[in-house]
């Protein structure tokens, strides 16, 4: 039973955090699936964005930033890179006048 409440409990939580636009600190570690000590390094490395509230103390992030940033590094599909491949190879020949 006690499993069944921590599983509820869970989904609660990432109920909420689809309804916010600003996320605390646990809320993107829960989002994201990261350790605290994690996105305090990545704060203090300055490389997710984030804000500090006016007294200095609390972490602050907004939920659309930090979606961008875990998406900011697409590896686009086999099939991607093939297309890709294949219409700079016509685009190449028709720049140089050999596709008639």
């Amino acid at each position: 039973m006690n499993e069944i409440m921590k599983r509820f409990d869970r989904l609660e939580q990432l109920a909420l955090l689809g309804a916010k636009n600003v996320l605390t600190l646990e809320e993107v570690c829960l989002l994201t699936g990261l350790a605290k000590s994690s996105v305090y390094k990545l704060t203090s490395t300055r490389s997710i964005p984030h804000y500090r509230a006016d007294n200095g103390k609390h972490l602050y992030f907004k939920k659309s930033e930090v979606e961008d940033w875990l998406t900011r590094n697409r590896i686009g599909s086999q099939l991607e890179d093939e297309q890709k491949a294949i219409a700079e190879h016509f685009c190449n020949k028709v720049k140089k006048g050999g596709l008639k």
